[in-house]
């Protein structure tokens, strides 16, 4: 478990993260989001310990990293995946990390072979394209084989099937008990991955909750109607009492009523239905919504929340910036070869 309480760091007059506090549990793929300038990649540093905070700590299992013994056997990071030395083959990078660690050389074979690298295990990793570079530094992450894993972009780079690959792992790794923590600007992915999420806002805790729970509470759900019978469809939905929208093209949309409810009343008056589907917000929309207070950079000429920002929402969840984040600013994910 990790485990953070009140962190802050000041640059300055500048306050990148602001009182943070949250815990991220064993058995779960927890998401760490937030815009660019939230603080994300400052709060991962300072877990371990590469940035120092201004107050609060941080707790691996109830201990500083600084504390650990063999860091490696207890949390692996991928932060950036061009930290390895160039100079050196792929098997020689974890060779040098396994023996600072007193982690059996025969580790680094499997590893390697898990990330599917074995065949360029001698090659210096300065000749790496960006997929292959990324599927290093996970490899490094996995080395001590540890309860806790942090990913910073882990998707960064890699190809279709790369990112299905890290994908399975971290749901593989969950399942078997250990605290998976990562950080993406992907939503799309995002969505697929994690269990919890835990979003922030210009160094401020701005949610802690279940995914599901996130995108209801962030997003508008209704049902949408289309029916070549359709004003006698809105009358009858006016006559049961519910608020009825026209969207356009014969479509009708209905808030607070289930795809259920409606099917049965339409049959009991005998209306045709062509549609009756329900309909929610993607995780990048209840992002946009929930975040549109908060974002510290917006493109010059576009109205990305499509009206004027909203404030902050309140922190949902049992417990309860600034700095550099990796990663195309496009999103990409091409592998080279």
């Amino acid at each position: 478990m990790i485990e953070l309480d009140g962190l802050t760091k000041r640059y300055g007059t500048k306050t990148a993260v602001d009182h943070l506090s949250f815990r991220v549990r064993p058995g779960m793929i927890t998401g760490f989001l937030g815009p660019n300038g939230a603080g994300k990649s400052t709060t991962m540093r300072m877990m371990l310990d590469l940035d120092n905070p201004t107050s609060g700590t941080v707790r691996i299992d109830g201990r500083h990293y600084r504390d650990l013994d063999e860091p490696l056997k207890y949390i692996g990071a991928l932060l950036d995946a061009k930290a390895m030395h160039g100079g050196r083959s792929a098997y020689n990078n974890l060779l040098c990390l396994a023996q600072s660690n007193r982690i059996p050389e025969r580790r680094v074979g499997e590893v390697l072979d898990l990330v599917g690298l074995t065949a360029v295990a001698r090659k210096k990793s300065k000749g790496f394209s960006l997929g292959m570079g990324q599927r290093l530094g996970i490899a490094s992450a996995l080395l001590g084989d540890p309860e806790i894993l942090m990913f910073d972009e882990p998707v960064n780079g890699l190809d279709p099937e790369g990112i299905h690959w890290i994908r399975n792992l971290m749901k593989a790794l969950a399942a078997e008990g250990r605290t998976i923590f990562v950080s993406s600007h992907l939503m799309s992915e995002m969505a697929l991955t994690a269990d919890h999420l835990i979003v922030i806002g210009q160094g401020k805790l701005l949610a802690d909750t279940s995914m599901a729970d996130f995108i209801q509470r962030n997003s508008r759900s209704f049902v949408r109607l289309r029916s070549p019978q359709q004003e006698q469809l809105r009358d009858m939905l006016h006559g049961a009492g519910f608020v009825v929208v026209e969207a356009g093209n014969g479509t009708l949309e209905v808030d607070g009523a289930t795809t259920e409810k409606l099917g049965e009343l339409a049959a009991a008056h005998g209306l045709t239905l062509h549609e009756l589907s329900s309909q929610r917000a993607s995780l990048e929309e209840a992002f946009m919504q929930m975040t549109a207070g908060a974002v510290e950079y917006h493109a010059h000429g576009t109205d990305v929340h499509g009206g004027a920002p909203a404030a902050p929402g309140p922190v949902w969840g049992a417990d309860s910036g600034w700095g550099p984040v990796s990663g195309p600013a496009d999103g990409s994910t091409s592998e080279g070869a």
